[in-house]
Parts: structure tokens; C-alpha cells; sequence
């Protein structure tokens, strides 16, 4: 015996070296060594005449190698450029543009900034100059541009205070930014400035930010004069009424980061209208402040202005998390209990059960534990129920009510089904394969070819069962099942030849 474990020991450590030990023609950095630096210079000089991005990457870094001060010109050139081009980038040639775009970043902030953080704060505000021009000359369908301007405007956080430009300045540019905030770009900016402005330069973006807003509107034009640049379901979206309402949400919006900020709730709700007071995400926002503040019976209020003007006909989970913590805060206890039970109740919230139970007395939390799982045997949803019981888990429960519920259950549960018969499948295979069949008629039945695949999957999963079920009492056992499945469907051409492709039946 004890040479066998000494063998098998061997054995595993040979493995683990065969898989950590990576094919010498696997391109990773060690590989790459390998063929030394001339060989690799050649080759990146070859590839580098065909591959525009690759070669201004190189001019990069060879700038930084032999003169540091010249990356901030390559980095301006480029930048210029892209602002002059007029080119649509389709979806599929996004990723491209991104990554020139991020080279640019990176070099301002990882070279540039090193060198002259003054040059490297004037760089970023000019990158993020591109962002408007450029979202409206490609399809960021991908998000991957997108991503390269809101990292940068965080970048311009740490820049600006190695730059220590004047605050009265900072502000100023920091207020023109958040009025021209057509697609986001700058909705972190106040954020990131914090520290770079300070107290005083917050008030002084604060200022600014009013005088902006309180110039006058231009006057509208004539009705016939009006140009249409959508509809909606009220009809046309003019562009006048389109522009006034961006630029009172870009008031809004900026006064309440600056609140945030100076950590002025009062401030903070001043910027929310009237008619939005009422939203559960509203209140909860609001909220959350008040209760940070340590305004507590304020926070309530809001929550409960919200629920009394939906009735009680929504559930939000950000306004009833913030709720129980207001409540908590105000010592109602048993009021934020009655209200995490209710939840459990209404929605098998598996989250707020546990935080009931968390907060029981010893003992007590055993008993209530055996209600929510008889009150999940029952839930008027027989898909939620097994969802629940078989992630609480309570597997035997889950078993049970499977049995008793099973012309319920709902084939059409792909996104659940599966995942719980693979939890029941060990002590209950019997009640797994109820849920896989019904996965497997639903398809059939209904002709969703798209899933036959996943269902040919599904009556494997039930051969491997079948053999550790011991009785299938009224229900038909496998090889009949399958037999009842070819009478039933014959002519479901694309599910047979998966399963004899894959599975051999």
C-alpha cells in the first residue's frame, strides 16, 4: 500500500508539471525570449509595416527610451489626428480604434506624467476632447471606446493633482466639461476632481456651474422654423426642447455631484424635481444621504412617500434595502422584521429570510426556518419554489413537492430546471429526471428546435439516472419513455440526430 500512494504521489506531481510547464511554441513572454533580441527586433520591424497601430505603439516606446520629453508631441500629433478624422468606424472595427485610444491614454499617463505632469494634465483634457467626435463617428455597440474615455476621466483625478493647476481654473474647465456631457464621458468628473479642487474649488465649481446655467436661453424659434429630430409617444422631439432639457439635466446633474461632494444633502435634493420625488429609486438615493447624514426620521419620510404613491404596488429592492436600514437605524426592529418576513413571503427573497434569521434568538431561528421552507412548498409558483428549495437547500423538501406538484412544473424553466437537477440528481434522481423530461417535452413538443441540443443533453442525463432508479411508479421508466418519445416525434429530424451524434441512442 505504501508503495502504491508513492507511485500515485509521483504520478501527480508529474501531471502538475506537464501542466504548468507551457508548449515551447505558446507565444507568452518566456517563449518569445527564447528567440532572442535581434530575431525578435526583425520580426516586430516586419510586422510593423503592415500594422499602422503596432508601429505608433513602437514610435512610443522608442520615444520613451531615447527621449522622454518628445512622447507628449507624438501623443499631441495623434491626437490632432484623430480629432481631423471623419471616417465611420463600423461595430466590428471598434476594438481597433479602442486600442489606439488607449495607447494614447497610457502614454499620457504612464510616460508623459512621469516627465511633466503639468504637459500630461493639458494632454488628458485634449483626449477627452475626442470623446464627442469620435462616439458620434463610430458604433461603440461593444462598449470598448466608451470604456477608454470614462478610464480616462478618472485619470484626470490623480493628473490634476501631480499638475496642482489654479483651482479658480480647474473649475472653470471642470463647469464647461459638464456642460458638454453629451454621451457621459464626463459623469465621474466631478468625482475625480475632488481632490484636486478642494473645498474652495468646489464652491468656486459651484458657482460657475449657476452662472452657466442662469444665461439666458436663446430664443425659441417660429414654429414653422422648428427642426424635428425624432418622435416620441407624445409625437415630434423638436431639437430646441431637446437641447433646453440637456442642458437643465446637466444642471441638475452637476449640482448634485458638487453636493455630493461637499456632502450637502440639502443641496443634493434641491436638484431633484418635483415630479421625480416619487420614484423608489428616487427616494432610495435621497435616502441613503439622509441616513449617512444622520437624518434617519428624514430618510423614512422619503421611502414612505414613495410607497404610499405606488400603493404598495411595486418592489423595489433598493428602496425596501434602504428602508430596513432606516428603520433599523430608528430602532424599529420589529417593524423591519414583520417587513423582511413579508418579503420572503411575497417573493421567496432568499436574501431577506436570511437576514430575518440572522437577527432570531437561539432556537428560534430553527423553527422559523421550517415555516419559510413549508411556506416555499407551497408558493402559488411551482418554478420559484424549486429555485428556492434547492439552493436553500432543503433537497428533501424539494423532493417532495416535486412528487406531489409534478404535472405543475414548467418546462419552459430552462434558465432553472437544469441547475436544480443537477442539486437533486445524487439522493433524488427519481425527481430529477421529472424536471429533465419536463425540460425535454417542452421542447419537443412546442418545436424549439434551438434547444434540442440542450435536450438531447437532458434524456442522457436521464439514461445516466435511470439506472439508480428503483421504482418509477406511475410514470413510464426510461427505455418506455424514449420508445413513447420516437412515436410521439418522429419527424423532430434535427433532436434524433443530436442525440445518436452525441449520445449514441
Amino acid at each position: 500500500m505504501p508503495r502504491t500512494k508513492k507511485k500515485s504521489a509521483g504520478k501527480t506531481v508529474r501531471t502538475a508539471l506537464r501542466k504548468k510547464s507551457a508548449p515551447p511554441t505558446k507565444v507568452t513572454a518566456e517563449s518569445l525570449d527564447t528567440l532572442g533580441p535581434a530575431r525578435l527586433a526583425a520580426l516586430l520591424g516586419e510586422l510593423a509595416e503592415d500594422d499602422a497601430a503596432l508601429k505608433r505603439r513602437l514610435k512610443l516606446e522608442l520615444a520613451a527610451l531615447h527621449d522622454p520629453g518628445s512622447v507628449g508631441r507624438e501623443v499631441r500629433k495623434r491626437i490632432e489626428t484623430l480629432a481631423r478624422s471623419r471616417a465611420f468606424v463600423d461595430w466590428d472595427r471598434t476594438r481597433g480604434l479602442a486600442r489606439d485610444l488607449d495607447d494614447q491614454r497610457r502614454a499620457i499617463v504612464e510616460r508623459v506624467a512621469k516627465v511633466d505632469p503639468a504637459e500630461a494634465h493639458e494632454l488628458i483634457w485634449r483626449f477627452m476632447a475626442l470623446a464627442e467626435p469620435t462616439y458620434e463617428r463610430c458604433d461603440d455597440s461593444n462598449g470598448d471606446v466608451g470604456d477608454v474615455f470614462r478610464q480616462a476621466c478618472e485619470d484626470l483625478g490623480p493628473l490634476a493633482v501631480a499638475a496642482k493647476p489654479d483651482k479658480a481654473l480647474l473649475a472653470e474647465r471642470c463647469a464647461g466639461a459638464l456642460f458638454d456631457n453629451g454621451y457621459g464621458q464626463f459623469d465621474a468628473l466631478v468625482a475625480a476632481l475632488v481632490p484636486a479642487l478642494g473645498r474652495d474649488g468646489l464652491l468656486a465649481l459651484k458657482q460657475r456651474v449657476e452662472e452657466l446655467a442662469a444665461k439666458p436661453a436663446p430664443p425659441p424659434p417660429k414654429d414653422e422654423e422648428r427642426r424635428v429630430i425624432g418622435w416620441g409617444s407624445s409625437g415630434p422631439v423638436y431639437e430646441d426642447a431637446f437641447l433646453a432639457r440637456k442642458s437643465d439635466w446637466a444642471f441638475r446633474s452637476a449640482m448634485q455631484d458638487i453636493a455630493d461632494a461637499l456632502g450637502d444633502v440639502d443641496a443634493y435634493i434641491a436638484g431633484i424635481k418635483e415630479e421625480a420625488r416619487s420614484a423608489p429609486g428616487v427616494a432610495a438615493e435621497v435616502a441613503t444621504r439622509l441616513l449617512a447624514a444622520g437624518r434617519a426620521g428624514e430618510a423614512r419620510d422619503w421611502l414612505e412617500r414613495a410607497r404610499e404613491d405606488r400603493r404598495g404596488r411595486f418592489i423595489d429592492s433598493a428602496w425596501e434595502s434602504v428602508y430596513l436600514d432606516a428603520l433599523e437605524a430608528l430602532g424599529e426592529r420589529d417593524k423591519a422584521q414583520a417587513l423582511r418576513w413579508e418579503a420572503f413571503e411575497q417573493r421567496l427573497d432568499a436574501e431577506r429570510l436570511k437576514e430575518y434569521l440572522a437577527r432570531l434568538p437561539d432556537f428560534e431561528d430553527v423553527e422559523a426556518e421550517e415555516r419559510a421552507i413549508a411556506h416555499a412548498a407551497g408558493y402559488a409558483n411551482l418554478t420559484h419554489a424549486i429555485i428556492f428549495l434547492a439552493q436553500h437547500p432543503a433537497l428533501e423538501k424539494a423532493a417532495e413537492t416535486i412528487r406531489r406538484r409534478a404535472n405543475e412544473i414548467d418546462g419552459n424553466a430552462w434558465y432553472a430546471l437544469p441547475e436544480a437537477a443537477d442539486a437533486l440528481a445524487g439522493k433524488y434522481p427519481f425527481e430529477a429526471s421529472l424536471l429533465l423530461r419536463a425540460l425535454i417535452d417542452f421542447s419537443l413538443d412546442n418545436a424549439r428546435a434551438k434547444r434540442y441540443r440542450h435536450a438531447a443533453r437532458h434524456l442522457a442525463e436521464c439514461e445516466s439516472l435511470a439506472s439508480h432508479i428503483k421504482d418509477f411508479g406511475a410514470i413510464p421508466s426510461h427505455t418506455d419513455y424514449v420508445a413513447g418519445l420516437k412515436e410521439k416525434h418522429p419527424r423532430k429530424a434535427g433532436f434524433w440526430s443530436v442525440v445518436a451524434e452525441k449520445f449514441g441512442n
